[in-house]
């Protein structure tokens, strides 16, 4: 989730309704200034045997993380006297509101890129974890804690989200305090090309959801789904979350998903480095004015930045598109979400490809298949027959194409292509992660769930 750094003091005024389209606008870019941003979330527990998820106070805990990162040239960032997040040449460092410890990486030209930063943070984070007695667990929930166990951080927008989260859907809190997730984000050149690649990652998102899948434990069981994290986003709050229907009708652009975007109830405003609790309430009200917590004031953009990350649907757009479906995993896996992504995404025959396998799926089709994937994963039914498994190496095929067509090599002369060698490994196998999991936990763990910590661990 974002982190909030700077006032909206200075931000301009939204005095017309276009701006708000205008603002996906600015977001184009031609294909030579594409790049990839990889975010990833990782559990944070005490190694002393207990697996205890570190506070942000105690001695050695989320803030000591956070501070001794600083030695590596991370600068803090402050929420009232509180180090909230890090940033630096590699991005940003954030909480999630449990102390789930996230990259938010660089903009970056190519993978190879991607992965390196990915391998120099996680080396970073061992680092200060290994002096602070702190390890990393690489999982989409976590596989043994109750909401209770977990200790909360100090950020205002989460307050608002922890109380609002239960009036409107039974696992909320689930999603804030006990998931991790792996993200991609990626830029378009135009409006049509937005649509081509908003409609493409919604259809094949269940296809990432399923090759991910990493989260088959609640509370030190088998909770009977393979991405459990993906059905947590089912019972959250249907007002922001889903596979946006709307996407695949005909005329989708910038001025839809904003119509789209005003119908998300708000969250917050900021405001002179605080939260404004405006949970529930409606953005509209507020560009005229009759905003009921802030009576006659009008939303700069920066509180409609704000607001666009308050919406959670299985791709989100900002200024470019999140791909959000992926459970969180171990460091090979990090790599092989963009390349999917940007393979799929960034070369045009690729994308043609990607959209001609699933421009003929029905809307019913493809919400049956994100339905069912969280609990079947690859074995989920396809629309029209068969099933995800079926289309999985293909799907994979037309990635790696696209990534040797874009021939960005490493100083060894090697494509992107490699990086999908983990998803090719799970497609070969037909096991997803979590099917891995479950077998070491009715064999050789026998049933001891404390032994996924010697699995999954950073």
């Amino acid at each position: 989730m974002s982190t909030k750094t700077v006032s909206t003091k200075t931000a301009a005024v939204i005095e017309d309704r276009a701006q708000l389209v205008e603002y996906f606008a600015k977001g184009e870019k031609p294909a030579e200034r594409w790049r990839i941003g990889t975010e990833h979330e990782k559990f944070v527990y005490w190694m002393d045997g207990s697996h205890r998820a570190p506070s942000y106070e105690e001695r050695g805990g989320i803030h000591a993380l956070l501070i001794g990162l600083t030695e590596f040239g991370w600068k803090p960032i402050y929420e009232g006297e509180h180090v909230i997040a890090l940033s630096g040449p590699d991005g940003a460092i954030s909480l999630e509101p449990a102390g789930q410890f996230e990259l938010s990486g660089a903009p970056l030209e190519n993978l190879h890129d991607t992965c390196a930063e990915t391998g120099r943070h996680l080396k970073q984070v061992k680092a200060v974890g290994d002096r602070l007695g702190i390890g990393f667990l690489g999982m989409g929930m976590w596989p043994d804690k109750t909401r209770a166990e977990l200790p909360i951080m100090p950020k205002g927008r989460y307050e608002i989200m922890l109380r609002h989260m239960p009036r409107v859907g039974s696992l909320g809190l689930d999603m804030m305090l006990r998931t991790c997730t792996i993200q991609v984000n990626l830029d378009y050149a135009s409006e049509a090309d937005m649509a081509k690649k908003f409609r493409v990652g919604l259809a094949l998102q269940p296809l990432a959801t399923a090759l991910f899948a990493n989260s088959p434990f609640t509370e030190g069981k088998p909770n009977g789904y393979l991405s459990y994290r993906s059905h947590i986003w089912s019972d959250t709050d249907p007002a922001r979350t889903g596979m946006l229907p709307f996407v695949f009708e005909d005329g989708f652009g910038y001025e839809r998903y904003a119509d789209y975007a005003l119908d998300v109830p708000m969250y917050f405003v900021y405001r002179d480095g605080k939260y404004i609790d405006a949970a529930g309430l409606s953005f509209r009200d507020f560009l005229k004015g009759e905003l009921s917590v802030l009576p006659g004031e009008l939303p700069t953009m920066d509180d409609w930045a704000d607001h666009l990350s308050t919406a959670f649907p299985e791709v989100r757009m900002k200024q470019f598109l999140e791909m959000r479906g992926a459970d969180g995993g171990r460091w090979g896996r990090i790599c092989a979400l963009p390349a999917l992504w940007v393979g799929l995404l960034y070369d045009s025959g690729a994308l043609d490809a990607a959209w001609d396998l699933v421009k003929g799926w029905s809307m019913e089709g493809r919400e049956a298949l994100r339905s069912a994937v969280p609990k079947l994963a690859l074995d989920a039914p396809l629309p029209g027959g068969g099933k995800l498994a079926d289309i999985a190496g293909e799907v994979l095929d037309i990635a790696g194409a696209g990534l040797k067509a874009r021939g960005r090599l490493n100083g060894s002369g090697d494509n992107e292509s490699g990086f999908l060698d983990p998803l090719r490994e799970i497609v070969r196998t037909g096991k997803v992660p979590a099917q891995v999991l479950l077998d070491r936990y009715h064999g050789d763990w026998q049933g001891d769930i404390t032994r996924v910590y010697g699995e999954a661990k950073f």
